[in-house]
């Protein structure tokens, strides 16, 4: 028990530098829907974003979804198709997706923080002026890509040390009800911010070569290269896409990585470790 303990403190004590490292920083995450596969992942994920932010990070978590739409939707008859890893959404359809993603999905996640000690406030797109967005493609139907992010009511709940929690639901230019990729709006709010790191947990560990094996550390051209050849593939590649959007225009690094893995946040920030793989800007 003893060595456990010492064990413990030798932990916390390496951990420093990396607090130092992040103290005040922005960190965006993309929670996606297979990561909340439990109650008790849930806890496990909103126990590290709390610590986190005691520790002086400001956390920005936004989440997917994806299976409790398409679990809502079978339940109301309506079949689902994807194109390129993103949901096709009919006007029948974007009053599910709002329904669930706003509702049930963000309000679990703030309920989960809350329960640790924090204090989640959750919003979707469409609030404050957040997300304003484009048509991504007609064949698409109601799916939107962030063409504007006001952050500044997320610079406000900062200030108020609160936790914002964004469900993926954007307004189009004429006020309708857009459906957002996830990954797609995490990193549109991760440039937006200027975030040091941009966290997409998924139900992978990372990006794998053709053999399986996991890379843990990818640029830009080798990324193009994976998907040229089509090892990066399906949902992957709107999850790569995000990540170079979002060290082109500013962010220090994106990471791709289990979201189901037992504290994948924490270990990714604040140990030598890491966790994932993880795609740099240039020179960072």
């Amino acid at each position: 028990m003893q060595r456990d303990w010492i064990a413990t403190a030798r932990t916390l004590s390496e951990a420093l530098p990396f607090l130092q490292r992040y103290d005040d920083a922005i960190v965006v995450i993309k929670l996606g829907g297979h990561a909340m596969g439990s109650e008790a992942a849930l806890d496990s994920f909103a126990r590290d974003i709390v610590l986190m932010q005691q520790v002086g990070v400001n956390p920005v978590v936004v989440h997917g979804g994806g299976p409790m739409v398409t679990d809502m939707l079978g339940r109301l008859g309506i079949e689902s198709s994807f194109v390129g890893g993103k949901r096709v959404t009919s006007e029948e359809m974007i009053g599910v997706v709002e329904m669930v993603l706003s509702g049930s999905v963000n309000k679990s996640i703030t309920q989960a923080i809350n329960r640790q000690g924090g204090q989640a406030v959750g919003l979707s797109g469409k609030d404050g002026g957040l997300m304003t967005c484009t048509i991504t493609d007609p064949a698409l139907g109601a799916v939107g890509t962030p063409e504007h992010v006001d952050p500044t009511v997320l610079r406000a709940l900062f200030d108020s040390d609160m936790i914002p929690v964004i469900a993926p639901i954007g307004a189009g230019e004429s006020g309708e009800t857009l459906n957002v990729n996830g990954d797609t709006a995490a990193g549109a709010i991760a440039a937006a911010l200027g975030a040091d790191r941009l966290l997409l947990l998924t139900d992978v560990a990372g990006v794998k070569n053709a053999e399986g094996e996991l890379l843990t550390e990818l640029t830009a051209a080798e990324i193009e290269a994976l998907t040229a050849d089509g090892v990066i593939a399906g949902g992957m590649i709107p999850k790569t896409e995000t990540a170079l959007m979002a060290i082109r225009q500013g962010v220090r690094a994106a990471v791709i990585l289990d979201g189901r893995a037992p504290n994948a946040c924490l270990l990714e920030l604040f140990t030598e470790h890491g966790a994932g793989t993880i795609i740099r800007g240039i020179g960072q």
